[in-house]
């Protein structure tokens, strides 16, 4: 295990800046997840930390060993891709073989750690295949035991997920957190899903156009997310966000003219953003929010109502045997602090 600081770390592609100066710590043995829409800079933070790119500013340490300068091998890391990079020659011992032939193990050794490794991953019976003859999962599994086989200090993966049906999605976010239980090793895991982020991770981290914009725990984020960006991230479905103006220091108006109860936390005139989360939404025959339905997703033991028409369309959740009829009108309340307000520059207004 090992922790991971950066410091000041940043990173441009000439003029575009990709990665604003951050700082960031990890401790040993966690399992941080990094979450953010495509192009935020999630995947070149993690790529810095690899030592895949060269940073235009700031430092990285290692177990408190500074790496900025170190190459890729001698890091302490192993990294997981998207696209698993497999070699098509060799076979799922080949694979996961490779890391420490290239390093001189003795041959001893080396059978030794990928028959182990192999049967933690249930990849025993599939040793002597090619990869094309293994499902996406199996091969992501591969891609693993390669990572794992050199016992690294860090464990690095970058929306390893992606390119599985949603039935592998989530048997694999199983493994995961398997995996980090079993390993102990310090994990960092990036993803645009923020399920996955919610299911995994020990803190998220939220990324939004190279900046970090919040990092805690899951559930601190969902509840008090600082910001706008963080507001969008956690939470699915997501988050509804309505224009507003103030008009009492514990009360907004909403476009259609209906008054919603707030708390106190706003300043009079100001425009501002509500947030509700359609789980938070209840059904009240004289509830401010209302709308008729759009559109209407039944799933299993919950429902939700998307009401009025895109791309203003508020979501609430509904009891799985509510039955609604498109083009129904419904109403809706909710609790002043299950309420978020955000000012004109998208920052969390606390009571």
């Amino acid at each position: 295990m090992a922790s991971v600081s950066v410091s000041g770390l940043a990173k441009s592609f000439g003029d575009t800046h990709v990665l604003s100066p951050t700082d960031l710590t990890i401790e040993d043995g966690e399992f941080v997840v990094i979450v953010g829409p495509s192009g935020c800079g999630k995947s070149t933070l993690l790529r810095l930390i690899a030592g895949l790119e060269t940073p235009s500013a700031g430092r990285i340490a290692i177990g408190g060993r500074d790496v900025t300068d170190a190459a890729p091998a001698d890091r302490g890391v192993a990294m997981v891709f998207q696209s698993y990079a497999l070699y098509p020659h060799l076979t799922v011992a080949g694979n996961i073989a490779f890391p420490l032939k290239v390093a001189g193990r003795p041959k001893h050794e080396i059978a030794e750690r990928v028959a182990a490794v192999a049967a933690s991953l249930d990849l025993t019976d599939l040793l002597d295949r090619k990869p094309r003859a293994l499902s996406g999962g199996q091969r992501q599994r591969v891609s693993i035991a390669r990572a794992i086989v050199r016992q690294p200090k860090v464990l690095l993966l970058d929306e390893p997920l992606s390119n599985l049906d949603s039935e592998l999605r989530v048997r694999m976010r199983h493994e995961f957190a398997r995996l980090h239980q079993q390993l102990g090793a310090t994990m960092i895991y990036v993803t645009h899903d923020q399920l996955e982020a919610m299911t995994l991770a020990n803190r998220i981290v939220v990324m939004a156009k190279g900046r970090v914009e919040q990092v805690g725990a899951p559930l601190d984020l969902y509840a008090r997310p600082a910001n706008l960006a963080v507001a969008k991230a956690i939470g699915s479905p997501a988050i509804n966000l309505i224009p507003v103006t103030v008009v009492a220091p514990d009360a907004v108006r909403l476009p259609d003219g209906a008054i919603v109860n707030v708390g106190a936390r706003g300043v009079t005139g100001s425009v501002a953003t509500l947030g509700i989360r359609p789980e938070h939404l209840f059904a009240a025959d004289d509830g401010p929010i209302a709308g008729a339905v759009e559109l209407f997703e039944r799933l299993g033991p919950l429902s939700f109502a998307h009401l009025g028409t895109r791309p203003d369309t508020i979501v609430a959740q509904l009891p799985g045997d509510r039955r609604v009829t498109l083009g129904e009108p419904l109403r809706f309340g909710v609790d002043p602090t299950d309420t978020h307000l955000f000012d004109a520059e998208g920052r969390a207004i606390t009571p």
